[in-house]
């Protein structure tokens, strides 16, 4: 599907558009990659990466300029959404910027694909917007809830919308990993709770995630991908054994356990080998054998928590991750 096409990424500078990017060009040689994105000095440096590679392209500009969308998106086939603002206490205390990216946002970019005959959109949503308790989940629920009825919207004009769901990112900016690496040398590591879980996934496979929603979607369905849990003071053990652990308690807005579906979801939830799948709600789009294809549905009230997990990463798997990603933590 992606193979000789014309794709653009929102927000592409990110840590999922540095992996997203060079895997997508290894994998199915598209046409163009277009990296869509508002800081001019990180597609300064990740242009370096690409030099001479003439599918790559660059364009300054921003999700919340519905007009520079439009001439972004000439003859682009796929979109990939990972624009947002989403450090939870940026939100929580910038709430209007947060909306303006996030819902506006999101509202700009369905309109400007539908009008632009874009075939596909995938959007990268997050646990959060899964029983929101702070802004940034809020918005994302919103933004999900966009454009699963941007289906709707699209008509006979075709183009089909889908929303990939996940949990925290191994070694991405900002993360937990190297955060904790950046201040091992302090010797004190801040807990915010002990009895904290975190979902764990690779960008490789938030990657993949997206590659199979462009593949199976129909429109409308959110791919949640099956990933371990760890305890975040079993990560803050392996990450710098020889720190001391400090309790300082929880943030505004955060949780102490992820979740990425609940019980609320449920009856439209099916189960697949390597993920679920939550159908919409709206048209009977919920009970449509072309979306629900071989999935099995969930049991009533059935929730999927980094706490209630029937995986979890064990010590050796994480130190494995660690000592073969070690160079590249936290510089995408």
């Amino acid at each position: 599907m992606l193979k000789n096409s014309t794709i653009l990424i929102t927000g592409g500078t990110g840590s999922f558009g540095n992996t997203f990017v060079p895997l997508t060009l290894a994998q199915y040689n598209p046409k163009k990659i277009i990296i869509f994105s508002r800081d001019e000095m990180k597609q300064w440096d990740m242009a370096k990466k690409f030099d001479g590679d003439k599918r790559v392209r660059f364009f300054i500009g921003d999700v919340r300029d519905k007009d520079r969308l439009y001439r972004a998106l000439d003859g682009v086939d796929y979109v990939v959404h990972a624009a947002a603002t989403k450090i939870v206490p940026t939100a929580e205390y910038n709430p209007f910027e947060c909306i303006k990216t996030n819902v506006n946002g999101a509202m700009n970019l369905i309109d400007a694909c539908i009008d632009k005959g874009v075939k596909g959109v995938v959007a990268l949503s997050t646990d959060k917007a899964s029983s929101p308790i702070n802004l940034y989940g809020a918005t994302k629920l919103t933004s999900d809830k966009l454009f699963v009825a941007g289906n709707a919207y699209s008509g006979e004009h075709g183009t089909k919308f889908s929303v990939v769901r996940y949990g925290n990112v191994m070694g991405s900016r900002g993360s937990v990993i190297p955060f904790f690496l950046s201040i091992r040398d302090k010797g004190v590591l801040p807990i915010t709770d002990e009895r904290m879980t975190r979902f764990m996934i690779s960008l490789e496979q938030g990657v993949e995630l997206v590659w199979h929603a462009f593949e199976d979607m129909v429109g409308g369905e959110i791919y949640v991908k099956k990933i371990p849990s760890m305890k975040v003071t079993d990560l803050a053990r392996l990450v710098a054994p020889e720190c001391k652990q400090e309790v300082v308690g929880i943030r505004p807005g955060e949780k102490l356990h992820e979740q990425m579906i609940g019980a609320e979801d449920a009856y439209y939830t099916f189960e697949y080998p390597e993920h679920f799948k939550i159908l919409p709600t709206i048209n009977g789009w919920g009970s449509s054998p072309e979306r629900i294809k071989d999935g099995k549905k969930v049991p009533e009230g059935f929730v999927y928590a980094s706490d209630n997990n029937a995986e979890w990463m064990t010590d050796a798997d994480l130190q494995a991750w660690i000592d073969a990603n070690r160079e590249k933590i936290g510089s995408i």
